[in-house]
């Protein structure tokens, strides 16, 4: 296999974990402390952000994917962790997303959407996520050492 392709293994879960926790771990709590931001506005940003977020997710899930396909002998651990990555991000994009998409149009109309779950189910669905993301490049990084 080229040795790009074993890099990019290493280099994509990589990007995406710094993508997961500068934009939803930081950005998103302090969108609401700047000056002159209301909740209305930092709701419509977070929109846009989670989108941005979820496409390059998907776009690394699905290169992550082509390279494993590529690799005659990538590990059953290796699809594992795959395949759970494609699950957290079908929840969350299929499920929990639009359901807080849905409480954000409410409280942008003015009403309260009242309490909800669903904010710590995304927290900890890209908390698992960023678990299996370090798994991946850890598994990556000892066959890259073996090969």
């Amino acid at each position: 296999m080229p040795r790009i392709w074993i890099c990019l293994r290493l280099v994509l879960p990589a990007v995406w974990i710094g993508l997961v926790v500068g934009l939803a771990f930081m950005e998103t709590p302090m969108k609401f402390q700047a000056p002159g931001i209301t909740t209305e506005l930092g709701l419509g940003i977070g929109r846009l952000v989670f989108v941005a977020l979820a496409a390059a997710g998907w776009g690394i899930l699905v290169v992550l994917t082509l390279i494993a396909q590529a690799r005659p002998r990538e590990t059953r651990g290796g699809w594992l962790l795959i395949g759970a990555m494609w699950v957290l991000m079908v929840v969350e994009s299929f499920v929990v997303r639009p359901a807080l998409a849905a409480r954000s149009d409410i409280v942008i109309a003015g009403g309260d959407p009242g309490e909800s779950w669903l904010h710590y189910g995304y927290i900890g669905i890209e908390l698992l996520l960023l678990a299996l993301l370090v798994w991946y490049i850890v598994l990556g990084a000892k066959r890259l050492r073996i090969e």
